[in-house]
């Protein structure tokens, strides 16, 4: 068919997904991350019209071994891989799989919350490990989450669920900060008088537990510096679910060794996976994840379908459902 288009896909698809691709485009699947693939990823690119997969860095070099790339579908909905100003000024188009997820990641922030404050997982090993001979006493209690201050950078589809659960589920007063006040009434009715936009300084003097649901750019990285840590309540819990490199985790780890932080839970890291020497892996008020905010069976198909649609579409030349803007991002 004259129509055909090349398509490389570059993390595996389910089977369902591939097949829909494979209907109608000339398809070639290789994970540059498996070695052995890694040559067929290179033979592809020049030829590569479209491209889907995830966590894999889609930068100027890359991009520059594609000249007849035209859409990038990613199936995720961070863009940090993609070097927003080169596909920017190439014209490529970025697909992203936003809305999918949004539940699921919340559910996963809000159980690592839960696991933190009431040290979930130190106690199930403390029970696994054979060591729970005698009643609990006071050195192995946990902190009530009900009714405490939550405080939520960045107030997107994830930070209102988040929210929602917190001050519906939980009677927590819910403070958060993002660029400009949410219209509440209109976009999140539900937390209109329970949810108060904060500044940034304000949030962390008076939230008991701090969560990051920031993206990752320019104005973010390293936003939870030694300055922030300081400005946050005496004994309060901080909770990363958003980027891992918003967070300077050395400044992290001295707020939670001087006793000034109670503990953190982490499910995103500065460099992932996580590097077996990193303090942070073994650190006695950490509990940590390995980035599985949105690592359910049906929200990873649900973010491929997404993604195969985005693609499909894009190169029928329609408008796809979800696409980031580039230029706005660069």
């Amino acid at each position: 068919m004259s129509d055909k288009k090349k398509v490389l896909v570059f993390r595996e698809l389910p089977d369902d997904q591939l097949a829909r691709l494979i209907a109608v485009h000339d398809v070639t699947v290789a994970n540059p991350r498996i070695a052995a693939q890694k040559a067929a990823f290179d033979a592809a690119l020049p030829g590569a019209q479209g491209l889907i997969g995830s966590s894999y860095p889609i930068d100027s070099a890359v991009l520059a071994r594609a000249p007849k790339l035209e859409v990038v579908s990613s199936v995720s909905v961070g863009v940090d891989n993609y070097e927003l100003a080169a596909l920017h000024a190439r014209g490529i188009l970025l697909c992203h799989t936003p809305g999918v997820l949004t539940e699921t990641v919340a559910d996963t922030v809000f159980a690592l919350l839960m696991a933190t404050s009431r040290r979930v997982v130190e106690l199930a090993n403390l029970v696994r490990e054979g060591r729970w001979n005698k009643n609990i006493g006071p050195e192995l209690f946990g902190r009530d989450v009900h009714g405490k201050t939550l405080g939520i950078l960045g107030f997107g589809r994830i930070g209102q669920a988040l929210a929602r659960r917190a001050a519906l589920g939980f009677g927590m007063p819910v403070l958060y900060h993002a660029r400009r006040p949410v219209d509440l009434a209109a976009q999140a009715p539900e937390l209109a008088g329970r949810a108060q936009h904060a500044s940034f300084a304000d949030l962390l003097a008076r939230s008991d537990i701090v969560v990051a649901m920031l993206p990752l750019s320019e104005s973010t990285r390293g936003l939870m510096n030694a300055d922030a840590f300081a400005q946050m309540k005496p004994g309060s819990i901080f909770i990363n679910g958003g980027r891992g490199a918003t967070v300077r985790e050395d400044a992290l780890l001295a707020a939670l060794d001087s006793g000034h932080l109670h503990a953190a839970g982490l499910d995103v890291f500065a460099t992932e996976p996580l590097p077996l020497d990193s303090p942070l892996r073994t650190h006695p008020r950490v509990t940590a994840l390995p980035h599985i905010g949105s690592a359910t069976h049906e929200t990873r198909h649900g973010m491929a379908v997404l993604a195969t649609s985005n693609l499909l579409q894009a190169l029928a030349g329609e408008r796809p459902a979800a696409t980031y803007d580039t230029g706005a991002g660069a």
